[in-house]
């Protein structure tokens, strides 16, 4: 990096989960990357302990005044690690200028998809989840005419290997144990009804513009291998490493340059196994459901990401079970109408507001 102008990264949702790592990458390259916004949802002790730390003077609170930080500070990366929908505006604003989008609010793209995708030029957008990172590395391997199928893994989450019928009166504890990752309560939970892999199989899709009938989702409980793109000589190429997400956040800062030392390798000298199986979609229908929506388009992944966040937040409160969670999706989404005409930012808003407000009626009458 010698000689080379450090990267300016402004990062939003800074004290989160994402937040918080990516600035453990930044510190520990502080010649490659410098801080020049923090944005923060509620913490605002925590936002300003950030600021102190890395010498930062633009910072925000709150979704609104992020997407003001965006529109008013020169950065070369912005990495938007806000969670759900509250990350749509931006994510617009920031591909409105000329900064590269790390994206790490897949919710922003599933919900904002016939806003958000023309406005992905090649490049502009690098994906910071494990698993579209890594599919994103393996695509290096072919051309996109050369690719069969996406494969993403699985952990299968706290109750992998268990049955529809057992998973009743689970508790919000119970749901927030994920087995391999550190996440927030949003993520966490929607990782244990696997919601998220339903939101990851229609990020892939936006993503890399491969059908939904050619991505597919393995369980894989190791958290390894962390995705495989097949190609259409029988190949399949692999991306593994120990479960760490300092390496995609890395990758997301300065693609597709790898920073060195940012993660530990696996260890080839001592006995590993690795295992896969297939999902159990009878436990687990919200990959299924994620899928048809997905392939509904328009307004209809935003009603399916909001009434999923009304549903969570319920589940936490104690005003409906962990079961209710996906039938609860499927009624909003029977509900709700699609939205008529052109589907722009406040028609994708006001989906997700009639949405929440649909879903909000349905818990009340369940409680």
């Amino acid at each position: 990096m010698s000689g080379q102008a450090r990267r300016r990264v402004l990062l939003l949702g800074s004290t989160g989960s994402i937040g918080t790592q990516t600035l453990d990458v930044i510190a520990a390259n502080e010649d490659r990357f410098e801080v020049v916004g923090l944005a923060a949802g509620r913490d605002a002790a925590g936002l300003a302990a950030q600021a102190e730390r890395f010498g930062v003077t633009a910072t925000a609170l709150g979704a609104d005044d992020a997407e003001r930080l965006v529109r008013d500070t020169a950065a070369d990366v912005v990495v938007n690690g806000i969670t759900g929908a509250a990350g749509l505006g931006p994510t617009i604003a920031a591909l409105e200028g000329d900064a590269v989008l790390a994206l790490a609010n897949k919710e922003s793209l599933i919900i904002g998809g016939p806003v958000v995708k023309p406005m992905m030029a090649a490049g502009r957008v690098v994906p910071v989840d494990s698993e579209h990172s890594a599919l994103a590395q393996c695509l290096a391997s072919g051309t996109h005419g050369e690719v069969r199928r996406l494969v993403l893994t699985a952990s299968g989450g706290p109750f992998r290997g268990r049955t529809r019928e057992s998973l009743t009166g689970v508790t919000p504890a119970e749901a927030l144990a994920h087995p391999t990752w550190d996440m927030g309560l949003m993520v966490t939970t929607n990782s244990a009804t696997l919601v998220n892999k339903g939101l990851e199989v229609i990020e892939a899709h936006l993503l890399f513009d491969v059908p939904f009938t050619a991505i597919d989702v393995v369980v894989h409980p190791q958290s390894i291998v962390h995705s495989m793109v097949e190609f259409t000589d029988g190949a399949t190429i692999a991306q593994a490493s120990p479960p760490d997400m300092r390496l995609p956040i890395s990758l997301g800062l300065d693609w597709p340059h790898r920073v060195p030392g940012v993660g530990a390798p696996l260890d080839w000298t001592r006995p590993q196994a690795w295992t896969f199986e297939p999902l159990d979609e009878q436990a687990f229908p919200s990959v299924a459901l994620a899928k048809r929506v997905g392939e509904a388009g328009r307004t209809r992944p935003a009603v399916f990401n909001a009434a999923n966040e009304q549903a969570v937040h319920a589940f936490h409160g104690g005003r409906i079970g962990f079961l209710d969670v996906v039938p609860l999706i499927e009624d909003v989404l029977d509900r709700v109408p699609e939205e008529g005409g052109r589907i722009d930012r406040h028609a994708v808003l006001a989906a997700d507001r009639r949405a929440r407000e649909a879903a909000d009626g349905l818990i009340a009458a369940r409680a």
